[in-house]
């Protein structure tokens, strides 16, 4: 039988609640702040397009943000597990656009996030999946 843990909660908000947010706040253009409030001062990722360090991850992040200011983000699923927390999304750059399917996965330090990767798959056109990707 799985053992079930309680959520990290610090304040009274979740690390999933707080990677909730942090994403939010980087897809609405708010990325210098997301990085202020949810990310700890020596944090890295694993996205193979950028440095590895928070400075070249945020200018990216803000370059899109401009590129596409009606950028929509909705979360589909949300999961804790000890220090890591899972984001299943979907991602829109602008209304018309289909998208892609994107997972964030962050490794926390106490109510910081400190690690993260992310890996995204594009909504085809012409899927024959019946059940659509979400």
């Amino acid at each position: 039988m799985m053992e079930m843990k309680e959520l990290h909660t610090t304040n009274g908000i979740s690390r999933k609640e707080r990677a909730v947010s942090f994403l939010q706040q980087v897809a609405s253009g708010d990325v210098r702040e997301a990085f202020k409030i949810h990310a700890s001062p020596d944090f890295y990722h694993h996205n193979p397009y950028f440095r590895g360090d928070a400075a070249s991850l945020m200018e990216a992040m803000e370059e899109n943000a401009a590129e596409n200011p009606d950028k929509i983000f909705e979360v589909k699923h949300a999961i804790e597990e000890g220090d890591i927390v899972s984001v299943h999304s979907h991602v829109k750059q602008h209304q018309g656009d289909l998208g892609a399917v994107v997972v964030h996965i962050f490794r926390f330090q106490e109510d910081r996030i400190v690690e993260a990767w992310d890996v995204g798959q594009l909504i085809p056109v012409d899927s024959p999946n019946e059940n659509g990707v979400f």
